[in-house]
């Protein structure tokens, strides 16, 4: 089984995914953690690797490849990712929503270095940006909106579940589905 789990920022996405992984001894991929070392290798935050990425395709490629090659050499995996359900078609595809205050939020207290906000007012005012540069990108590049409902097969709103009730959600589908 393939699971790819796409969604907003601070939707869960990498808490949820880690969860299944362990429970179903799932290997583990995140596309996040990959940009996000990309960056560091760059010298880059996050945020300055996706606005450069709207003008160089370059930033992208790496991880996109990367995803594809995973897609079709191996199997029983979870890989958390916006685009990760367009490079690995033949998986079961789950969008995590939420709203853009709860996921701001969310972000703010994670932690990461690359992610600190002075307050919640910058953190939703970076989610947005992040958000907004995911769109012009993937548009510009793979002519697609990662946020179109339609091209999953799961969607769930996070924004007033923990990562357990989130990954519960997702057992009861992949049960109802025959595939657990």
């Amino acid at each position: 089984m393939i699971i790819t789990i796409s969604g907003a920022p601070g939707s869960g996405k990498n808490t949820v995914a880690d969860l299944l992984a362990e429970k179903y001894h799932l290997k583990r991929y995140s596309v996040g953690n990959f940009r996000r070392e990309m960056a560091r290798n760059l010298g880059l935050t996050i945020h300055q690797l996706n606005e450069l990425g709207e003008k160089d395709i370059s930033t992208d490629k790496p991880a996109d490849d990367w995803q594809v090659k995973i897609g079709k050499t191996e199997d029983d995996f979870i890989i958390d990712g916006r685009l990760s359900y367009h490079f690995i078609p033949n998986s079961v595809k789950i969008f995590l929503d939420v709203r853009k205050e709860v996921g701001a939020k969310r972000i703010m207290n994670h932690g990461r270095v690359e992610d600190s906000s002075k307050n919640l007012e910058e953190a939703i005012r970076l989610w947005q940006q992040r958000f907004d540069s995911d769109i012009v990108r993937y548009e510009k590049y793979y002519h697609l909106n990662p946020n179109k409902r339609e091209q999953y097969d799961l969607i769930i709103d996070t924004s007033d579940l923990t990562a357990s009730e989130v990954s519960i959600k997702i057992e009861h589908y992949l049960r109802y589905k025959g595939l657990i």
